[in-house]
């Protein structure tokens, strides 16, 4: 099947791949329950010696640039209680850790969770996180930005891979709370 977005030789969809994927992601894909069916959400080989998002959008088509979105996650802190949430936000722009961020968690401080906090509490690797199989409970903060594209390349868990998911779909996950102004440039 050819991609919806960028220069990828095929998209398979993902229910059809799931061994390409981490264990959350593909138990997130295998019990998928959103309106969107879950044949929709696609998964694209990609190299991980390009993951990083400047040399991924030159090798796989630059028109991604304003069609990738990053997902990292932020440990939110009041007193003594620490809240872990993922932010999505399009690939141009910076979570407002301290502004948007932390008000909605309702903490005192806020920052980005440390690469082991997030790989460990995620089970997905460094510089594939993805906001599909993150743990129960936890908030989906997701930028109206992202859920207003047709098609939006996250992560997959690993740095092999992406997957391209239609935006309203990420608004569909458990925890998503769609936040304006959530990314800023």
């Amino acid at each position: 099947m050819r991609a919806p977005i960028g220069d990828f030789d095929t998209a398979t969809p993902a229910p059809d791949c799931l061994d390409e994927l981490t264990a959350p992601v593909a138990d997130a894909v295998r019990g998928w329950q959103g309106a969107v069916p879950a044949d929709r959400i696609l998964y694209v080989d990609t190299d991980p010696r390009w993951a990083d998002t400047a040399v991924f959008v030159e090798h796989y088509g630059r028109d991604l640039l304003e069609r990738s979105a990053n997902c990292v996650v932020v440990a939110g802190k009041r007193g003594g209680e620490t809240t872990l949430a993922a932010c999505l936000v399009l690939s141009t722009t910076r979570v407002d850790v301290n502004g948007v961020v932390r008000r909605q968690l309702g903490a005192r401080k806020a920052s980005f969770a440390s690469m082991e906090t997030a790989t460990g509490e995620t089970g997905m690797e460094y510089g594939g996180i993805t906001p599909l199989g993150l743990p129960t409970g936890w908030p989906v903060l997701v930028d109206s930005a992202v859920v207003d594209l047709p098609y939006v390349l996250v992560g997959s868990g690993r740095r092999r891979g992406k997957l391209l998911i239609p935006g309203k779909a990420l608004a569909e996950l458990p925890g998503a709370q769609v936040l304006e102004g959530l990314g800023t440039t």
